[in-house]
């Protein structure tokens, strides 16, 4: 494990209170785990929009009713398969499914492709999450 180095942060007390409170609801034990935790969600979200590798998923919400729906995104999964590195199919109930797709590479073509299948005609809802592959990060 590297170093570790203290710093100073000045902070307005209203905000301090306000971050005291969140961090609180969150569990967090001490300020410091919380603000590394701040600092690593913005190291990972400067390598989405980078060409570094990202991983994430991809979540959609769609009735299976709908008439050439699984067809269209089972087409579109096998169109970027290279980047689907697995897939879970929920039955919710008797009309409506939910897929989560585990997908690798590039920020910007994992963002492509998730717009592509939430922007599906008939995907109820749908949302992209990416994190990094942890390189980097202590």
């Amino acid at each position: 494990m590297p170093p570790t180095e203290r710093f100073g942060v000045s902070i307005p007390s209203p905000l301090l209170k306000s971050f005291d409170l969140l961090i609180n609801k969150k569990g967090y034990q001490n300020r410091s785990e919380a603000i590394r935790d701040l600092i690593r969600d913005s190291l990972v979200r400067q390598e989405w929009e980078s060409e570094t590798e990202t991983v994430g998923t991809v979540t959609i919400v769609y009735n299976h009713h709908i008439r050439g729906l699984s067809g269209a995104l089972t087409e579109l999964q096998h169109k970027f398969y290279q980047a689907i590195i697995s897939t879970m199919h929920i039955h919710l109930d008797e009309d409506n499914c939910l897929e989560i797709l585990v997908v690798k590479g590039r920020g910007s073509e994992l963002k492509r492709i998730s717009d592509k299948l939430i922007g599906t005609k008939g995907v109820k809802h749908g949302n992209l999450s990416l994190t990094t592959t942890g390189r980097g990060l202590e």
